[in-house]
């Protein structure tokens, strides 16, 4: 049976949610706080998650980003009375699947979460590393995603759509918004040392990504780049 775990601090709202979510067919565990969500939730047994953001002991956003942080897989929905379009955008950039105000009719949340089930079913390409712009972070092939910063991000995302090329210092340097004459090299060098050491220290895993002395620097495994 799919597992999964809602986040819900109104008891009347949760206790009708979780009996709607097990009429659909679901396994529901439902927790009141951020407190009680950390104790059950498994990373092994949970799917997806209903969470509210509005809690009694903190805020469900620092949640949704703890667990990109950290790279969990889990399919995530958010629904909240804060349903105004800057919260709206602030979700999903934290890494929200879905976000859904609390006026959403029961059956859009049934569809949104069959829809993010038949998502969540799709199989990983099996040697491709795959970069996510929006949630900023790396999922090499069958392990947890590394998180990354912005430049991270821009860097990997330059050498990973030339695939297999050599891509030269000055092509990144420009991407990072720098001008090239008045940029320390050694700046990228620390860059690249570090993108390689937290895939190692993550993951006990090399970064694919082979040095061209004095010329730059390629990306030499099958990559994935999305939005």
């Amino acid at each position: 049976m799919y597992k999964l775990i809602l986040l819900e601090d109104e008891n009347v709202l949760r206790q009708e949610l979780a009996e709607f979510l097990t009429d659909l067919g679901y396994a529901v565990d439902a927790a009141s706080t951020l407190a009680e969500f950390h104790d059950m939730y498994s990373v092994a047994s949970h799917h997806m998650a209903v969470l509210d953001l509005t809690l009694p002991d903190g805020d469900g956003m620092a949640l949704i980003r703890q667990l990109r942080g950290q790279g969990h897989r889990i399919g995530i929905v958010v629904l909240t009375a804060r349903g105004g379009m800057p919260d709206k955008i602030a979700g999903l950039g934290e890494g929200a699947d879905y976000y859904l105000a609390k006026t959403a009719d029961l059956d859009e949340l049934a569809a949104t979460l069959a829809a993010l089930k038949r998502r969540l079913a799709q199989p990983e390409a099996s040697n491709c590393w795959v970069l996510e712009v929006g949630r900023r972070r790396l999922l090499p092939p069958g392990q947890s995603a590394i998180s990354l910063s912005q430049q991270d991000v821009t860097v990997l995302r330059t050498l990973m759509a030339a695939q297999g090329e050599i891509v030269s210092r000055l092509t990144i340097v420009q991407a990072l918004g720098e001008d090239f004459l008045h940029y320390d090299q050694r700046r990228l060098d620390t860059q690249m040392r570090r993108l390689r050491r937290k895939a190692e220290e993550t993951l006990d895993m090399e970064l694919p990504v082979n040095t061209a002395r004095n010329a730059g620097y390629s990306f030499f495994a099958a990559a994935e780049i999305r939005p």
